[in-house]
């Protein structure tokens, strides 16, 4: 190759770098634990405003940090979305994220839903309610997580299992307020007051209230708006039968989780992973959130058009950093255990 060749072979691919460049970054691997249908306009709209289309690889929420772990750094994801601070924490245990700093991302997501160094994002929040029968409960006899560990609800209780990351989170979160021996105490109390063996979802436990099988449960809230929404009559009238009660308004608020997202250490398209993260913090991403799968927006004063979350009222919700959640859950799976609520 003579010196001329190498000149013009040399400035025709320092030409073509950036368009390069570009075609890497207009294609966005993600792994995410979401399975809601609602979420397809939110990729769709993404890839309308910034051309980047979105590969996504859709699992149960071990099973893709499992196959992230064994994929190492050759893993071709680029972002991880899944539900609960529980599970986000397990991925940074395994060092699968890597931190972001976003002006952006640090301006539209409080605090404390997002991880104090950035390696991941909560985008949508959902609060951990108790749900009563208007029969047999008058709401005014709850005021907070406590009262469901009073004797007077013995053979009252309806709960799922202490392996449901959303209630080892709650159980993470009194061990941060109240410290690991007052939690351990709460979840014994709990379990003497179980009506039943704990089994199935958020949505058993709220049609075991309904059906008057037990008296009280806790439930997140999107569950609860999507049965108030639904277009099966039977759910709405089951709903009709049951109440809310937003624990600890005159303290610290309820419990509140997120569903969140972080970019992966080995990220192939690392910028493209940032604009989708911020694209998800944007009001109108925000807005599919609440609209589209009955969650809060984690963008403070989003305007929603959600009727099921306009009925369940404003609340006050525990600013305690959901980071803590994840770092608490070995020693709330332990309390659970010793407590017997299996």
């Amino acid at each position: 190759m003579t010196v001329l060749t190498r000149n013009i072979f040399f400035f025709a691919i320092a030409g073509l770098l950036p368009f390069l460049l570009l075609a890497q970054e207009s294609a966005l691997n993600l792994y995410s634990s979401r399975h809601y249908q609602t979420d397809e306009a939110l990729y769709a709209n993404f890839t309308k405003q910034t051309g980047i289309r979105i590969q996504r690889i859709e699992a149960p929420e071990d099973a893709l940090i499992e196959r992230l772990r064994s994929e190492g750094a050759a893993s071709p994801a680029d972002v991880l979305v899944t539900v609960d601070a529980g599970r986000l924490w397990r991925a940074e245990q395994l060092e699968l994220f890597q931190p972001v700093k976003s002006a952006a991302l640090e301006k539209r997501i409080p605090a404390h839903l997002r991880h104090p160094e950035g390696l991941w994002f909560g985008f949508s929040t959902r609060a951990r309610v108790i749900v009563y029968n208007k029969e047999a409960v008058k709401p005014a006899e709850l005021r907070g997580y406590q009262d469901l560990a009073a004797p007077r609800w013995k053979g009252k209780v309806c709960m799922r299992s202490s392996t449901s990351v959303y209630n080892i989170s709650l159980l993470g979160s009194l061990i941060a307020h109240d410290g690991e021996p007052k939690a351990e105490e709460w979840a014994r109390g709990v379990t003497a007051n179980f009506a039943r063996a704990p089994k199935g979802g958020d949505t058993d436990q709220i049609k075991a209230v309904a059906a008057g099988e037990c008296a009280l449960t806790l439930a997140n809230t999107y569950y609860y708006a999507r049965l108030a929404k639904s277009p099966k009559a039977d759910e709405r009238a089951m709903i009709a039968r049951t109440g809310v009660v937003w624990p600890d308004q005159d303290g610290r608020g309820a419990h509140v989780n997120i569903s969140g997202a972080g970019v992966l250490k080995h990220a192939p398209h690392r910028e493209a992973a940032i604009r989708f993260l911020e694209y998800l913090a944007s009001d109108e991403a925000q807005r599919y959130f609440a609209d589209g799968n009955n969650e809060y927006p984690a963008v403070p004063g989003v305007k929603t058009d959600n009727p099921a979350l306009a009925a369940l009222g404003g609340f006050r919700a525990d600013t305690l950093n959901v980071a803590e959640l994840g770092r608490n859950q070995p020693a709330a799976q332990k309390a659970f255990d010793r407590a017997g609520w299996r």
